[in-house]
């Protein structure tokens, strides 16, 4: 790899991920947001839109965007925050979930797996959501979405 590709490479300046996060299917987070209407608590899951200049067409609602190239930075932050409000279950995803979800994901169960070893310990299971934004607008198009754009999307089909 010469060195202009690996300073194209943003991620290149940060620890290679040594965890691999599972995956959660589009339908499993479909059956969260159905069991958070009916259920009276808190809701126990935080999804995190990683994309960053590809940011448009809409995100899955209640999602937090924490763009990929700033993430690293932000572990512990959000690990305090998930737990202080009782968050069970933290789901990444970006276009397709194929490099920025996952990496981002899997440097946060690096941090969960490197603090525990010093006693902090959280109930917290770190997830990928299995196609990203994309398999979402395949599978429900703008249900559930925020600031969905039916035409965006018209491209990806």
């Amino acid at each position: 790899m010469t060195e202009a590709q690996t300073t194209d490479q943003w991620w290149a300046a940060f620890p290679a991920p040594r965890a691999k996060c599972a995956e959660v299917s589009a339908d499993e987070v479909m059956k969260m947001f159905d069991d958070m209407d009916i259920k009276p608590e808190p809701a126990e899951f935080l999804l995190v839109d990683v994309r960053r200049t590809d940011w448009e067409g809409g995100t899955i609602k209640t999602s937090l965007n924490l763009p990929a190239q700033s993430f690293y930075q932000t572990r512990k932050t959000l690990l305090d925050l998930c737990d202080r409000a009782g968050i069970k279950q933290l789901i990444f995803y970006c276009g397709s979930s194929n490099g920025r979800g996952p990496r981002c994901a899997n440097w946060m169960q690096d941090y969960i797996d490197d603090i525990s070893k010093f006693g902090r310990k959280t109930p917290l299971k770190v997830l990928v959501l299995k196609g990203g934004i994309k398999g979402w607008v395949k599978d429900f198009e703008g249900s559930m979405m925020d600031g969905y754009e039916e035409k965006y999307w018209e491209q990806f089909k």
